[in-house]
């Protein structure tokens, strides 16, 4: 039998039209949801219903060039490294943006210079970029996606950047933190873990240098300990702990902590008596440990408030400040 070669044409607004027995401006201003001209129900209706059995589906470029810009948010995606917390927060994001009318897109691609990554940002031609490593944000980067039509540009960052609506993250105060607890309840040699998995570095190295910061001010060291998210690795890592001399541990977050905490009351080594443990997240699944496990909560605004920014930044070019990530700590049994 002959193989058929016959590519279908795709469905285009002028077939909805047809169908419907409207004109294309009419489907237009149906489908984009269009204010300030009406259309009556039996009219949206009979579009809808074409479009529905057509299959349509509208074409975002274009849809685009009408408007002047795109609805799409992109969200670079170093965002997938910052843990459940923020993870389960960014979905709220998404469905905030969704109620402005903005589609979020996650960028997958990795860039050692920020100006690679604005370049392959701007091609997109996204309305807004939101960053939560914003720390490599430059003012350079903020100026060429500008000049791309990027209106709203927001970075999670420790210190302001150019050209950037920026909220306080400073990932050092979270590791100062866990150190000064670990430091007020008599503990001297904090290992500090660092996550062997890629992507995590940028966020781990601040928090290893906030713990030795406020070390460098008492009569206490840091070490940093390497720890895949792993039970082989929590086991290694537990078995040689007693040499490492170390009598507590802030081990970056809650999910790292508790793989720990169960690797070293495997190996007999009891907590917090031998080894304090402090994780950061507040995540549930520290307060159900075994002991109660002590962390760093995460004090972040709301994504509704982030997204009403958003908006007013891609609207106006300006929002009212935010508020900071503050880092608070959660005693618990481990410390």
């Amino acid at each position: 039998m002959a193989k058929d070669t016959h590519v279908r044409a795709s469905i285009t607004s002028a077939d909805v039209a047809r169908l419907a027995g409207v004109s294309r401006a009419t489907v237009s201003f149906v489908l984009n949801d269009t204010q300030g001209h009406r259309v009556s129900d039996t009219t949206r209706a009979r579009v809808l219903d074409a479009a529905d059995q057509l299959g349509y589906v509208p074409h975002a470029a274009a849809r685009s060039l009408r408007a002047g810009r795109s609805n799409l948010v992109l969200m670079p995606a170093s965002i997938s490294a910052v843990g459940r917390l923020v993870s389960d927060w960014i979905d709220d994001l998404h469905s905030e943006l969704d109620r402005h009318g903005y589609t979020a897109v996650l960028h997958a691609g990795r860039f050692a210079d920020p100006l690679d990554a604005a370049r392959a940002w701007a091609e997109l031609r996204p309305a807004a970029v939101v960053a939560l490593d914003g720390d490599r944000f430059t003012a350079e980067a903020a100026r060429l996606l500008g000049r791309a039509g990027v209106r709203g540009l927001l970075a999670f960052a420790a210190r302001p950047v150019e050209g950037v609506f920026t909220i306080g993250f400073d990932h050092a105060r979270i590791g100062a933190t866990a150190a000064e607890h670990l430091i007020a309840r008599g503990r001297t040699r904090i290992g500090v873990v660092m996550p062997a998995e890629r992507g995590l570095g940028t966020l781990a190295q601040p928090r290893l240098a906030g713990a030795e910061s406020v070390a460098a001010r008492h009569m206490a060291t840091v070490t940093a300990v390497e720890l895949s998210y792993t039970r082989e690795s929590a086991t290694a890592l537990a078995r040689r702990w007693r040499g490492l001399g170390l009598d507590s541990v802030f081990a970056y977050n809650d999910e790292y902590a508790a793989l720990l905490l169960h690797a070293l009351q495997a190996e007999g080594i009891v907590v917090p008596d031998e080894v304090a443990v402090v994780g950061s997240d507040d995540l549930v699944l520290s307060a159900i440990q075994q002991p109660a496990l002590t962390t760093v909560r995460l004090d972040m605004p709301s994504a509704a408030r982030i997204a009403d920014a958003l908006h007013a930044l891609i609207e106006t070019g300006t929002a009212p400040p935010v508020p900071a990530v503050e880092a608070v700590l959660v005693q618990r049994q481990t410390s």
